[in-house]
């Protein structure tokens, strides 16, 4: 059966993996078994634990979902974090997204916002254009430079 992942997250392993971050020194550290995916990453000096949906090519083949992370990172269209926090793509949980994939924007448009330090940062599109690609869900920890948007 699985888990209500709002009111029954494992806090074992999140603890477990908060440890291994902490002991190699990494930044962030995703696990998943049986289509539930927990990512937990270190910001600001303190770890935000956040059920995520891995896509399929992630689960079935680890090296081909890097590829795609690293050709979406080097599109001539891709926007970029600017800074490691928490994305949000929508003002509030009751408003809709600010963008969604096929969508016309404008430069100077806002496409995400990204909580740092208490503080809602908007992310604006660089150029006018077509939503290609959105690469982030939101609530998901985002650290600097990764690829957020693709605008065509």
């Amino acid at each position: 059966m699985a888990k209500n992942l709002k009111t029954d997250i494992d806090e074992e392993l999140v603890r477990k993996l908060a440890t291994l971050m902490d002991e190699t020194g990494l930044t962030e550290i995703e696990y998943g078994i049986e289509g539930i995916n927990i990512r937990v990453s270190k910001a600001a000096n303190y770890a935000v634990a956040a059920p995520v949906a891995a896509p399929a090519l992630a689960a079935a083949d680890p090296v081909a979902a890097e590829t795609a992370e690293a050709d979406a990172a080097s599109h001539p269209g891709a926007v970029k974090s600017p800074m490691v926090g928490v994305v949000y793509t929508s003002s509030d949980p009751d408003s809709p997204a600010f963008v969604k994939v096929g969508d016309t924007v404008s430069e100077g448009q806002t496409l995400l916002l990204i909580e740092a330090m208490k503080v809602f940062n908007p992310i604006l599109a660089p150029k006018a254009g077509r939503i290609l690609q959105i690469l982030i869900s939101g609530g998901s920890p985002v650290e600097f430079g990764e690829p957020l948007v693709i605008i065509e």
